[in-house]
C-alpha cells in the first residue's frame, strides 16, 4: 500500500519508515521538519495540505505518528497541542474516509492513563495499567489531547466503519528524563524495561504488524510495552521492596548491576500489561529485560537506544541548528 507516515522525521518514523518498505509498502513521509524519511513537509494540522498529499501521492493508508510530545509542554502553547494532536487526527481521519480508506492506525501513549494520583505514587502497592484501567484522569494537555485523539479514531470507526487501532506506547524516546535525574540515563532505561518501556524498533515493528491486522479487529486499543516478568500478586512487594522482587526473578541482577555501579529500582509504583497486544494483535516486544541483562552479563552493547543530548527534529527546525 502507499503508506502516508506522519512524524517520519522523528524518532519513531525513521525506524518505522524501513520496516514499512521491507514488508512492501511506499511510504510518504509528512512532518513540520525536513528528515530521510520526509518527502512533505507541513503540518496535519493544515487541512489543505493534508487533502492535497492524499490527492497527490494516491494514499491508501495512514499511519499516524505526528505529534507533540510530554516535553514540549515547556515550548508551545495549549493551543498548539490542539491544533496538533486533535484537529491534526481529525484532517487525518477525514481525508481517510473520503478516500475509502480500510484502516487507521494512530500512535497514542500510556502517559494518557496516569493521573496525578498515580503520577503520585500514592497507592500502597504498585497500580497494574491495562487497556481497562480508568477512569482515565491525564494529569498534563499532552494527555488529554492523545485521549481526544483516541476518542475521534472510536468515532469514526462507529460512524463511518473506518478500522482504526490506537496503540498505546511505553517510553522509547532516547533522550534523558525530563523529569527524574536521579539515575543515570542508561541504568533508569534498564530498569524501565522491568514495567514502563520498549524499544523504538519494538514500537515501529508493532505499527506494522497493527496496519496488516487492522481490518481484521475493526477497532482496539493496545498498551505497547516490553512483557513484565512480575505478576500481580507481587504488587505490593514492588511498593515495598522492588529491589527484592527483582533478585527473586533474577539472581544475578544485584551483582550484573554492581558491577556497572547501576542501582535497582527501590519501589516501582506502576507496571504496564502488554499482555493484550499478545493475545489479539499477535504481538509481543522483542526485547525485555532478561536481554537487557544478558548484555551485561556478555559485555554486548545493551540492547536499546541512549542519547542525551538527543533533540527532536522540530525543535532543531525551529533553532536553526544543523544538527
Amino acid at each position: 500500500m502507499r503508506v502516508l507516515l506522519t512524524g517520519s522525521s522523528g524518532w519513531l518514523g525513521r525506524f518505522l519508515a524501513p520496516q514499512l518498505r521491507a514488508a512492501g509498502h511506499a511510504v510518504i513521509g509528512l512532518d513540520v521538519a525536513p528528515g530521510t524519511e520526509t518527502r512533505v513537509i507541513g503540518s496535519v494540522a493544515d487541512a489543505g495540505l493534508v487533502a492535497r498529499v492524499f490527492d497527490a501521492q494516491g494514499i491508501e493508508a495512514v499511519i499516524h505518528a505526528g505529534a507533540l510530545h510530554k516535553p514540549d509542554i515547556a515550548r508551545y502553547p495549549v493551543q498548539r497541542f490542539i491544533d496538533v494532536n486533535v484537529t491534526g487526527t481529525l484532517n487525518l481521519l477525514e481525508a481517510a474516509v473520503r478516500a475509502g480508506h480500510d484502516r487507521f492506525v494512530f500512535t497514542s501513549t500510556t502517559s494518557l492513563m496516569i493521573s496525578q494520583a498515580i503520577r503520585d505514587e500514592t497507592a500502597d502497592q504498585a497500580v497494574w495499567l491495562d487497556e481497562e484501567s480508568g477512569p482515565l484522569a491525564p494529569r498534563n494537555i499532552y494527555g488529554v489531547t492523545k485521549r481526544a485523539a483516541e476518542d475521534l479514531c472510536r468515532l469514526f470507526h462507529r460512524e463511518h466503519g473506518l478500522a482504526c487501532l490506537s496503540l498505546r506506547t511505553a517510553r522509547f524516546f532516547p533522550e534523558e528524563d525530563d523529569t527524574h535525574r536521579d539515575l543515570s540515563g542508561e541504568n533508569r532505561k534498564a530498569n524501565e524495561f522491568l514495567h514502563r518501556r520498549l524499544t523504538v524498533e519494538d514500537a515501529a515493528r508493532a505499527h506494522v504488524v497493527a496496519l496488516e491486522r487492522a481490518p481484521q479487529i475493526g477497532f482496539d486499543t493496545f498498551v505497547l510495552s516490553a512483557p513484565s516478568p512480575f505478576a500481580r500478586a507481587d504488587a505490593r512487594a514492588l511498593k515495598e521492596d522492588a529491589a527484592g522482587v527483582i533478585a527473586r526473578l533474577f539472581p544475578d541482577a544485584p551483582d550484573l548491576y554492581a558491577r556497572r555501579s547501576w542501582h535497582l529500582p527501590r519501589r516501582i509504583g506502576r507496571v504496564y500489561d502488554a499482555s493484550r497486544a499478545e493475545r489479539v494483535l499477535g504481538f509481543r516486544c522483542e526485547t525485555d529485560f532478561s536481554r537487557v541483562l544478558d548484555a551485561l552479563r556478555t559485555g554486548a552493547p545493551l540492547p536499546f537506544a541512549h542519547d542525551a543530548d538527543y533533540v527532536s527534529p522540530q525543535v532543531r527546525a525551529e533553532a536553526g541548528s544543523p544538527r
